[in-house]
């Protein structure tokens, strides 16, 4: 399915959103983790597929490779620990502990008593836990029903304490906020409720620490206007698109890209949002091979500057996604392969769906012209998953990456 989003406007970034997050915060939160051990060093790449944009009918597709942004695998390594150094600052302000040094265990012994607390699909849990590991203070995870053994083990390696509750995604977050105000403890979720919003505003702002990377990465356009026509970015609870969103409203202001927000059918939470004028539940079962993408509810605060911005709204089928990893995985028509999980392909899957058909095509302005942007949000953080998916292991698709890189010619 997909929506026009009604409410959807071309202006000047809002100062009221702007004071929420911004540029100024975003690129502080990039030098706070740029020695982080549990980051690659410099950005992630980005790959032009040509190939594939001319199989579509368009001019470009650029695809962000969130794979290899750490050994956490995912864009997720950016949000949970920006807020875990700004929580332990606001909590400890005469200390004026620097970033570093929190990250680099310096303080641990003043923090070991001091425990955060979050819900999670799998990656955002396992970002808590490594930063918590490397600041030194304690880490509860709770798991819902539904997510694997495959990549609960990888949160408990970190040493986080794991909590297991029957029910889905929003079920293990009314847990975390339980167990927090019987306990004491913090919560740092990428999830906004009434009353709680600092910590989430933190996780999207290290979110969009990725377009800072990208834009520096394609050439500047001479006319000022953004580099890519339409942005095709996961939905999930919101918190990933309001981060880019935000970054790319700031900058360009009027001239900001098309953005297309990708979410699981039976996880349609943003999409409802959008039909409802406010932040609204999902329709479905929220169950979906998009493990990251399986949310029933809207985050209030992203909804504020999805609401405004997000042109459309769309919906795909765990079928789709699985294609996309796999069109991904191949190198489809002589591209370079990509590593990329579930929900890492939805937005690829959005734009197929999408160019499949003229008339979504249309109403999406998507044509010859268009320079897309896609983001890869993960790799194959459930290693298993994904070859039973794909029929390729995770390490022969980075051969295959290797052997392409080594062609004479990449065209």
């Amino acid at each position: 399915m997909l929506f026009t989003n009604p409410q959807a406007t071309r202006r000047p970034y809002d100062p009221h959103l702007q004071r929420v997050m911004n540029l100024a915060q975003g690129h502080e939160s990039r030098l706070w983790l740029s020695g982080w051990n549990q980051l690659r060093l410099g950005s992630t790449p980005l790959h032009a597929l040509p190939h594939l944009a001319r199989q579509l009918g368009l001019g470009q597709i650029h695809v962000k490779d969130e794979s290899v942004r750490s050994p956490l695998a995912s864009f997720k390594a950016l949000g949970a620990p920006v807020a875990l150094l700004r929580l332990v600052r606001r909590q400890w302000p005469a200390e004026a502990w620097a970033p570093a040094d929190l990250l680099a265990g310096r303080h641990a012994s003043d923090l070991a008593d001091f425990t955060v607390i979050s819900a999670t699909d799998g990656n955002h849990g396992r970002a808590l836990a490594a930063a918590a590991q490397s600041i030194g203070c304690r880490c509860v995870i709770v798991l819902h029903a539904h997510v694997s053994a495959e990549r609960e083990q990888p949160i408990r390696a970190l040493g986080a304490e794991v909590v297991r509750i029957a029910g889905n995604y929003d079920d293990s977050v009314q847990e975390a906020e339980r167990l927090a105000r019987a306990h004491g403890w913090w919560v740092v979720s990428d999830t906004s409720y009434d009353g709680y919003e600092e910590i989430p505003r933190d996780v999207m702002q290290g979110y969009g620490i990725l377009v800072e990377e990208l834009l520096e990465q394609i050439p500047t356009r001479t006319d000022g206007a953004s580099p890519f026509t339409h942005v095709l970015l996961q939905g999930g609870v919101g918190g990933l698109t309001a981060g880019v969103v935000g970054h790319f409203w700031e900058r360009y202001g009027a001239r900001r890209p098309a953005f297309i927000a990708v979410e699981p059918e039976q996880a349609d939470c943003l999409l409802q949002s959008a039909i409802a004028g406010r932040p609204a539940r999902a329709t479905g079962s929220v169950d979906s091979v998009m493990a990251g993408l399986a949310c029933g509810e809207t985050s209030p605060l992203a909804w504020r500057f999805l609401q405004p911005a997000v042109d459309l709204f769309m919906t795909v089928g765990d079928a789709q996604a699985e294609e996309a990893m796999r069109t991904l995985a191949s190198g489809a028509a002589g591209d370079m392969p990509v590593l990329s999980g579930e929900s890492g392909a939805a937005s690829l899957a959005g734009l197929v769906a999408l160019m499949a058909n003229p008339e979504l095509a249309a109403q999406a302005g998507l044509g010859a012209d268009s320079r897309v942007l896609l983001i890869s949000t993960e790799g194959a953080t459930a290693p298993g998953v994904y070859e039973a998916i794909t029929g390729r292991s995770p390490a022969s698709v980075l051969q295959a990456q290797l052997a392409w890189m080594a062609r004479p010619s990449h065209g």
